[in-house]
């Protein structure tokens, strides 16, 4: 499927790009699907792909050498995957994973680093991309350290939130173990205590938001900073 018209363009960094900019990258862009569990990239083995989502949501997770694994950010139509192609490293330093189906364009991994380095206004995004995403990054290793588990989750569900359609989470208690790198019992009851305070409704592998505003002021400053970070580099973009 060829790119569509910037002016229908749903991945916010490609629609972002100056029309003349756009349509020098819109030839290369092939579309793929993104089924749930789909592997963009794998963990110490080369990139053939980067992806500009347009719609679902993605993690890249960290893998230790004892095979335990970790949510590092969260990824959607706001940017591309992975980071690092912008310093054009093939190797992959994560796993990069569609946790909720969508789909994305793809650009040929030679082809992404050399319009890095022809396409300025296409760098300066990227650039911009990056730093937003290592903002989110330490923001949730701070998380991971100050905050108690239902506000982690608050603001992981918010972040998701951000990033579809609707108001509906088709998520597994095992995959949000995974992903706040604690065990299943703990996010049981944060959920729990989510429901209780009628924030969301949990139903099997389904997590419905109720109530936003109120989960937000219950996420306090665990969720938010980022967000207003990405606007405004992104902003400063134009």
């Amino acid at each position: 499927m060829a790119a569509p018209q910037q002016s229908f363009m749903a991945n916010r960094l490609l629609a972002r790009l100056p029309e003349a900019d756009y349509q020098a990258v819109a030839p290369y862009l092939e579309f793929c699907d993104l089924p749930k569990g789909a592997v963009l990239a794998r963990q110490g083995e080369p990139v053939d792909h980067v992806h500009f989502p347009v719609s679902g949501i993605g993690s890249v997770v960290v893998v230790t050498a004892e095979g335990n694994r970790a949510e590092a950010g969260l990824f959607g139509f706001e940017g591309y995957v992975p980071a690092h192609a912008a310093a054009g490293i093939r190797k992959s330093p994560h796993e990069v994973i569609a946790q909720i189906e969508g789909g994305a364009y793809r650009l040929e991994f030679d082809i992404f680093v050399t319009l890095i380095d022809t396409n300025k206004a296409f760098r300066t995004l990227v650039q911009r991309s990056v730093a937003a995403f290592t903002i989110q990054l330490s923001h949730t290793a701070a998380s991971n350290a100050l905050h108690e588990v239902s506000e982690r989750l608050a603001r992981w569900l918010l972040m998701c939130d951000d990033r579809i359609k609707g108001r509906q989470l088709p998520l597994t208690h095992e995959f949000m173990a995974i992903m706040l790198a604690v065990r299943r019992p703990s996010v049981t009851t944060a959920l729990h205590i989510l429901e209780g305070n009628r924030f969301i409704k949990a139903e099997r592998s389904l997590i419905t938001i109720r109530d936003r505003e109120a989960m937000e002021e219950f996420a306090k400053d665990a969720y938010g900073g980022p967000e207003e970070q990405h606007r405004l580099l992104m902003e400063a973009c134009l």
